[in-house]
């Protein structure tokens, strides 16, 4: 069973929410505030973390913050009143995974905590699957039904980035200092030359596309999961 902690200081919010997604079957591991989840965190081995922002200690940026910096990898899902775009630029900045505005739906909230253990299974696996396209992460190489392509480290890893987290904008500068650390000499126009090269390879590919956020960045769209949806 997976175990979800939920860090949130309103008392019958954090009711609801071990409620929630216990019924969703997973067990969840409850926190007052920030400082309190990072010590359950200490603790306790989590699957995925769910947050408040506003919390007395610590608030959720600042927990996102220290857990990211710790090196962690651990899914995220902010939970806020606010919905102001700097709000949520702010939370991705931080490092959390998605994000979602009080009042939440219950169906949704279960959808997006299953979306972000399935991301979490891929980094662990190395790999990802999109019909009849795979991504190797150990090997560098994209394969598609007989056809399979190495790509240079850094375009490699700035498309498997984007598949894992499909829908998610990420910045040119997250991008670039994920792939190319915050020590090098290279700037936000390294990513636009990647992203060109990979879209003048996979542009026609039916199975996704990266699409340009203008004035954020960049995000991928897996346009076989649409399809699928559609039907």
């Amino acid at each position: 069973m997976f175990r979800i902690l939920i860090a949130e200081d309103d008392p019958s919010t954090n009711r609801l929410l071990c409620a929630i997604v216990r019924r969703g079957g997973y067990e969840p591991v409850a926190a007052v505030d920030g400082e309190d989840a990072l010590q359950k965190l200490n603790e306790t081995q989590v699957d995925l973390m769910i947050c408040d922002v506003m919390m007395p200690k610590l608030d959720g940026f600042a927990l996102t913050q220290s857990i990211r910096e710790s090196g962690s990898m651990l899914p995220i899902l902010m939970l806020t009143a606010k919905s102001l775009p700097e709000d949520k630029r702010t939370g991705f900045l931080v490092g959390t995974d998605d994000y979602l505005t009080k009042p939440f739906d219950r169906e949704e909230l279960l959808l997006r905590i299953k979306a972000l253990l399935r991301r979490a299974r891929i980094v662990d696996e190395h790999k990802i699957t999109l019909g009849p396209v795979t991504l190797d992460y150990d090997t560098n190489t994209v394969q598609r039904e007989s056809e399979t392509f190495i790509l240079p480290p850094k375009e490699f890893q700035l498309l498997y980035k984007l598949l894992a987290y499909p829908d998610r904008t990420f910045t040119r500068l997250q991008l670039l200092d994920e792939l190319w650390g915050m020590d090098s000499e290279s700037d936000e126009r390294t990513v636009n030359v990647h992203i060109n090269r990979l879209r003048n390879r996979f542009g026609e590919w039916p199975e996704f596309e990266i699409q340009t956020v203008r004035g954020l960045g960049y995000r991928a769209v897996r346009k076989e999961l649409e399809t699928n949806e559609k039907d």
